[in-house]
């Protein structure tokens, strides 16, 4: 289960609080490590001294909670976390939303955006302004019928189970697929749940003449986590996410985790 070493990029912004938030959160309920990281460019003195400074106040904002604290030097930020990550051997780097997005909802900036098409481990983000439950209330999936879909729903049910919380798996019609399949699909895929784990998950068709549409007809607990695979497209043990996943980040008003390709 991803959360046994998280490493958060925080910046002295909104989106980075929300971020050392949920990771705070996810440490607390994992009982993993947690670390902290500030990148700055190369060659910037101020910005080195810049990036202690974020260290020590995001240590005052976690409080008692147990964290190491790195000022990690990068040509950017995404890139910085991606190697740190690495290096550390952490399994989840958190990031918050970019400034000036929808308040709510993820908005993806540099650093996200590269995370999402080249890190090596689970990226999670943060919804802007989002405030973490004690604990995650349930674990959903978006599925699509396809082999990373598939090996997900195995990987997020075990997660399910020993967090335990329920698990849904969500597929969107947008209308233009046959129903009676889409269906089938999902209901196989309960059926992987089940034959793995013997959790009987929820499932979902989610309606909708968009990808926005179809997300604002499903129901989100508070603390409710989302889950999406890898595209098919991505390289082996990597991240990357297509163009229909990345609208229903966007779309989303709960933290969404993305696993690497052959994520195990």
């Amino acid at each position: 289960m991803i959360g046994e070493h998280v490493i958060v990029g925080y910046t002295g912004d909104p989106g980075g609080r929300d971020a050392l938030a949920l990771g705070a959160a996810i440490t607390r309920v994992t009982g993993g490590e947690l670390t902290i990281a500030s990148i700055y460019p190369p060659g910037s003195p101020g910005l080195a001294v810049e990036a202690q400074a974020n260290l020590a106040h995001a240590a005052e904002e976690v409080g008692d909670v147990p964290a190491e604290y790195m000022a990690f030097e990068s040509r950017g930020a995404g890139r910085g976390l991606a190697v740190l990550a690495s290096r550390i051997k952490a399994d989840l780097i958190v990031v918050g939303s970019s400034p000036g997005g929808r308040r709510g909802r993820i908005s993806i900036g540099s650093t996200s955006d590269h995370l999402l098409h080249l890190a090596s481990e689970a990226v999670m983000l943060t919804p802007d302004g989002y405030l973490p439950p004690e604990s995650p209330s349930r674990l959903t999936l978006a599925y699509v019928h396809r082999p990373q879909c598939d090996a997900a729903v195995e990987r997020v049910a075990q997660a399910a189970l020993r967090l335990g919380v329920p698990l849904r798996l969500v597929t969107l019609d947008l209308r233009t697929n046959d129903q009676g399949m889409i269906k089938d699909d999902l209901a196989l895929a309960v059926r992987l749940a089940w034959e793995s784990t013997g959790i009987e998950a929820e499932s979902q068709v989610a309606e909708g003449h968009d990808v926005a549409a179809a997300m604002e007809g499903v129901e989100w607990l508070p603390g409710e986590l989302l889950v999406c695979a890898a595209s098919e497209d991505a390289q082996p043990h990597r991240v990357f996410l297509g163009e229909l996943a990345m609208k229903v980040l966007r779309a989303s008003c709960c933290p969404v985790a993305v696993l690497p390709r052959g994520f195990s």
